[in-house]
C-alpha cells in the first residue's frame, strides 16, 4: 500500500438462517452433539492469557467432513469467587481477530467487567489464525479503479473480481466456501458447549452484530446477555446499502466541518472550511494534487475516503492538519507496510456471502454512483459502502443473503449505536431496532465514532449493569455526546485493541 494511501487512512473498502420450526429442531441437535474441550495453554504473545483450538467442521452439513482449527482464547475473571459466566466476545471487520481482543480486553472493559467475566475471543473462520481466507498478492496489485469511467473498464472490474475470487478459492481451500456468518454462529455455539456452559454472554461490535443477530435468531435460548454495539443491518439491498453509506459519510464530513468551526485550536478555525475542501478536490479531480514528500497524486477517491476513515475515532484534529498540510502544498505523513507474497484477505468470503450487493450492468452502477453523489456531494458517496459492494461485483449469490431479524426466543437484548457513527449508520440500528422491537432494547450515544460501549461514563454503566446485573434502561435511552480526545489513528487497521474496523477491501 502506497504511503499516501495509507496517511489518508484509505478504506478499501443459507438454510440456517430462518428459524422455521426445522431450523430450531436441527439447532437443538447440534447443541446436543459433543464438542472436546479446549486443551488451554498459555498463549505465546501474552502468557497470561490461555489460547486454544477448537476443531470443527468446515461444512456444519457435513460434520463428519474436512476440519478446521477455531483458535480461541481465554482471559480469566480476575475474581473467580464472584465470577459471573464466559462473555464471548467480537471485534467486528471482517477481519478483526477475536483472540487479539480477548489478550487486551481488560484495557477495553472496565474493571468490574474484567473481574466478574471470562473474556472468551475467537477468531473467525477464516480470520487471522483460524485457517486464514488468502489472496495472491501479485493479483491484488492489480486491482483496477473501483471508479470505472465507461462499460469497458466496468467489464474489466468484473473479470477482475471474479479472477480474484477464484485466486482466493485457490490459496484458501474449502473455507472459502463456508465462512459466512450463518457458519460462524454454529462456531459460536461449539464454543459454548466446549466451556460446558448452559448459556453465554456476548459482545460484538460492528460486524460482531450480525454475529450476535444470527446467533440471537438460532440459538436465542443459550443466550444469558447479548450487547450489540455498532450494528449492521442485514436486511439491506444494495441501493439501500450504498445510499445509506452515503448518507452517513456525508454526516460525518460536516460534524468535522462544525467541529473546526468551534474548536479554536483547529488550524481551519475561522475558516471557509468547505471552501477549502471543495477546491482540495477541484485540484485533485484535475490531477494537480501530490504529496511534496513522496511526490505520489492525490485523486479525489483518496481524499473522501479518508473522511469515513478520520470519523472512527473521531481524528478531527489530525485530519485538519492534513487538510491544511495538502492547502499549503506541504508533505503529509507516510507509513510503509510490506507483506509477502499472499496476503489475509476474508472479505470475499465472508462479506459476500452474507451481503447480496450486486450490481448488474454499467448503467446500474452510473445510476448508483449519481444516487450517492447527490446524496454525498462531500465525500461523493461513501468509500466504504461503494467499495464493499463493488467488492462483490460478479460474485455468485451470497449463501446467507439478508433478511429482516427474527429473534423469537432470546432475552432482551441490548442494542446501541452512536448517532454520528461512520461505518455502520444510526439508520441502520434504527431499522435493525424496528425488526426485533419486542426482543431489543436501543440506547443511542448522540455522540460521534464507531463503538459505544467506552464513550461515556453513560454509555459503560449501561452497558456493565445489563451485563453483570441484567438490568435494562428503558428503551429509547440517550446518552449525552461526550467531545472525544483525539488521539485516533488515521489508518485503518483490522485486529486492533480499539474494535469495530468493518469492510476491509483488499
Amino acid at each position: 500500500m502506497q504511503p499516501i494511501v495509507r496517511a489518508l487512512g484509505a478504506v478499501l473498502a443459507s438454510s440456517a438462517l430462518v428459524v422455521t420450526a426445522g431450523g430450531v429442531a436441527f439447532a437443538q441437535e447440534e447443541q446436543e452433539a459433543a464438542v472436546a474441550p479446549i486443551d488451554w495453554k498459555p498463549c505465546p504473545e501474552k502468557p497470561e492469557v490461555e489460547c486454544g483450538t477448537l476443531t470443527l467442521p468446515i461444512d456444519w452439513k457435513n460434520p463428519g467432513g474436512e476440519k478446521f482449527g477455531l483458535a480461541v482464547a481465554r482471559r480469566k475473571a480476575t475474581d473467580q469467587a464472584h465470577r459471573v459466566g464466559s462473555l464471548v466476545i467480537n471485534p467486528g471487520g471482517p477481519g478483526g481477530s477475536g483472540v487479539d481482543f480477548a489478550m487486551f480486553a481488560d484495557t477495553y472493559f472496565s474493571p468490574e467487567i474484567a473481574q466478574k467475566f471470562d473474556f472468551i475471543g475467537f477468531d473467525p473462520r477464516g480470520v487471522g489464525r483460524s485457517q486464514p481466507i488468502k489472496c495472491s498478492l501479485d493479483l491484488l496489485q492489480k486491482t483496477p479503479s473501483e471508479y470505472p469511467k465507461n462499460i469497458a473498464e466496468y467489464d474489466q472490474y468484473v473479470a477482475f473480481n471474479k479472477e480474484l475470487r477464484a485466486d482466493c478459492a485457490k490459496q484458501s481451500g474449502p473455507i472459502f466456501d463456508h465462512a459466512s456468518t450463518a457458519d460462524v454462529v454454529q462456531d459460536i455455539d461449539a464454543i459454548r458447549r466446549s466451556l460446558g456452559e448452559k448459556k453465554i454472554s456476548y459482545y460484538g461490535v460492528s460486524y460482531g452484530t450480525i454475529m450476535g443477530q444470527q446467533y440471537a435468531e438460532r440459538y436465542g435460548k443459550n443466550i444469558r446477555a447479548m450487547v450489540i454495539d455498532s450494528n449492521m443491518d442485514h436486511s439491506l439491498d444494495t441501493r439501500s446499502f450504498v445510499l445509506s453509506e452515503a448518507r452517513t459519510a456525508e454526516d460525518s464530513f460536516n460534524e468535522w466541518v462544525k467541529w473546526n468551526n468551534r474548536t479554536p485550536s483547529s488550524p481551519l478555525h475561522g475558516k471557509d472550511v468547505k471552501k477549502i475542501w471543495n477546491d482540495l478536490l477541484a485540484k485533485a479531480d484535475r490531477g494537480e494534487l501530490t504529496d511534496p514528500g513522496s511526490g505520489q497524486k492525490i485523486t479525489g477517491q483518496m481524499l473522501t475516503g479518508a473522511v469515513v476513515s478520520m470519523a472512527y475515532g473521531p481524528a478531527w484534529k489530525q485530519f485538519s492538519q492534513l487538510v491544511d498540510s495538502l492547502a499549503k502544498g506541504a508533505p503529509v505523513p507516510s507509513v510503509a507496510s510490506a507483506f509477502g507474497d499472499t496476503v489475509p484477505n476474508p472479505f470475499p468470503g465472508i462479506f459476500c456471502n452474507d451481503f447480496n450487493l450486486r450490481i448488474s450492468s454499467y448503467g446500474e452502477y452510473q445510476r448508483l454512483t449519481t444516487a450517492e453523489n447527490l446524496v454525498a456531494p462531500h465525500t461523493r458517496g461513501s468509500s466504504l459502502g461503494h467499495g464493499a459492494t463493488m467488492g462483490c461485483i460478479g460474485f455468485p449469490p451470497a449463501t446467507n443473503p439478508p433478511h429482516p431479524l427474527r429473534i423469537r426466543n432470546a432475552p432482551k437484548i441490548l442494542l446501541t449505536n452512536a448517532k454520528h457513527d461512520p461505518a455502520t449508520a444510526y439508520e441502520w440500528a434504527v431499522n435493525a431496532h424496528r425488526q426485533s422491537r419486542d426482543t431489543t432494547v436501543f440506547v443511542t450515544y448522540d455522540g460521534w465514532g464507531h463503538g459505544v460501549y467506552d464513550r461515556s461514563e453513560c454509555t459503560k454503566s449501561i452497558n456493565d449493569r445489563y451485563l453483570v446485573d441484567l438490568k435494562l434502561p428503558k428503551d429509547g435511552t440517550h446518552c449525552a455526546a461526550v467531545e472525544p480526545v483525539d488521539t485516533a489513528s488515521l489508518s485503518v487497521q483490522e485486529g486492533t485493541v480499539r474494535p469495530g474496523r468493518p469492510f476491509s477491501v483488499r
